[in-house]
């Protein structure tokens, strides 16, 4: 069955707006419920009467941490304590390590609630998941700071009729139905450590995914385009639906400590080409991290920007048998020279990382670059490779490892023509 939404009215889309600290505000209801549905049997069967809950009121917890005393235990952290309200539990901050420690804060406690057999605290924290997956990955929560859109409104100023609404609410609520149709969680992992780092990966996609929604919806709330608002919308609900499936399903498999070997298999490897480095603050490259060589910009992912201008596929030389060839790679990164990238790694998950560097062939000829892989700021590997030589491949020890990072520095005269790629950068278990 091909994913389908349904929009079923709107009656209760502008009251709904005044609520404008609550994201999604009604929407949680549907996209908790769309995650939960695509779940398999025993997961449905394990949570039993709680699966209703989950959709129906636990999904709020952390909205109504003041009128549901009950509840709100499940929506604090012994990080932030006597802090009822976390606004870390409603909007993506700036530094990843923030949103890491909430993530695995509160799958660590669904994981062991279950294994505890106490089936309605651990469906109470995922509640809490659900809250925060489904608000990272709304379209009202996409612009750093501006989470009313006052300064979004000086860009894009609204018509007459919406000069003084408050577009928080607006922009994301509405009262629809979303349909995962055949869609198969994913399985994260098989420690907390593990999955919670993948889970907020897979959160910034529903970030990403969410901004594109954004001004879409505000041009049609401008236009009175009730259909295009919707579209968006529902945009932004399915993935969100998605990743939160995603994170069920694994927090389930811990929780009954049951894990399909297959799913285990495709754990053991994970490229780091689409992950966000931390120099990227907020998922952008801020301005003190572009470079001025080989064109003045920023690393890329799967693609070379030619001049800085025209993206192609990322290729290297390589040795085939005793001959030189050319290959086209679909992951990598792309990056000038000077500014390194840098990403968290999970405590005690992998321990090895592997890549193949080298320059883009055709405009990276001239270029020599020293490619290095550090490992909490210790080098762990380097090698200076030419635009005349075939790409090498790296490998090193990352167990125990807290963050890596990829440094490419000029080491030629020609730095216009340091091209460097980072071709298929993968993290490896090798003793699972």
């Amino acid at each position: 069955m091909n994913r389908a939404i349904c929009f079923l009215s709107t009656s209760a889309f502008f009251a709904a707006s005044t609520s404008a600290l609550l994201a999604w505000g009604e929407p949680h209801h549907a996209i908790t419920r769309a995650a939960v549905n695509v779940l398999v049997d025993w997961e449905k069967n394990m949570l039993g009467a709680e699966r209703q809950a989950l959709s129906d009121s636990y999904c709020m917890i952390p909205d109504n941490v003041y009128s549901d005393k009950e509840n709100a235990p499940f929506a604090a952290m012994e990080s932030s304590p006597g802090t009822a309200y976390l606004q870390k539990l409603h909007l993506p901050q700036p530094e990843q390590a923030t949103n890491l420690e909430t993530v695995s804060y509160f799958m660590g406690k669904a994981v062991a609630a279950f294994r505890s057999g106490k089936v309605k605290d651990g469906a109470r924290y995922m509640g809490t998941i659900c809250h925060v997956i489904e608000d990272f990955g709304s379209p009202s929560h996409t612009l750093p700071g501006d989470n009313q859109f006052t300064l979004l409104q000086q860009f894009l100023p609204p018509t007459d009729v919406m000069r003084d609404t408050l577009l928080h609410g607006p922009i994301e609520n509405g009262d629809f139905s979303v349909d995962l149709g055949s869609y198969r969680p994913r399985f994260l992992g098989v420690t907390v450590e593990e999955a919670s780092w993948r889970l907020l990966h897979r959160i910034h996609e529903a970030i990403i995914n969410a901004r594109a929604t954004t001004v879409p919806i505000l041009m049609a709330l401008y236009a009175g385009d009730e259909a295009e608002r919707v579209r968006q919308q529902m945009r932004a609900a399915v993935k969100d639906a998605e990743v939160l499936a995603d994170a069920l399903h694994t927090i389930l498999c811990l929780g009954a400590e049951w894990f399909d070997e297959s799913e285990q298999t495709n754990c053991k490897e994970v490229g780091l080409a689409s992950f966000w480095p931390l120099e990227a603050v907020h998922l952008y490259y801020p301005q003190s991290h572009f470079f001025i060589a080989p064109y003045w910009g920023h690393a890329h992912h799967g693609v070379t920007l030619d001049g800085g201008k025209k993206a192609i596929p990322l290729q290297l030389k390589i040795m085939k048998g005793d001959d030189l060839a050319v290959k086209t790679f679909a992951e990598g990164i792309s990056t000038g020279m000077g500014k390194g990238l840098s990403f968290h790694l999970p405590k005690g998950v992998f321990d090895k990382f592997k890549v193949v560097a080298g320059l883009q062939v055709g405009i990276g000829e001239k270029g020599r670059v020293e490619f290095s892989v550090l490992g909490d700021g210790k080098l762990l590997v380097s090698k200076v490779v030419s635009g005349k030589d075939p790409a090498v491949d790296l490998e090193c020890n990352v167990s125990g490892t807290a963050i890596l990072q990829l440094k490419a520095e000029s080491r030629g005269l020609d730095a216009k023509s340091n091209y460097a790629v980072w071709a298929e950068p993968t993290l490896v278990k090798v003793s699972q």
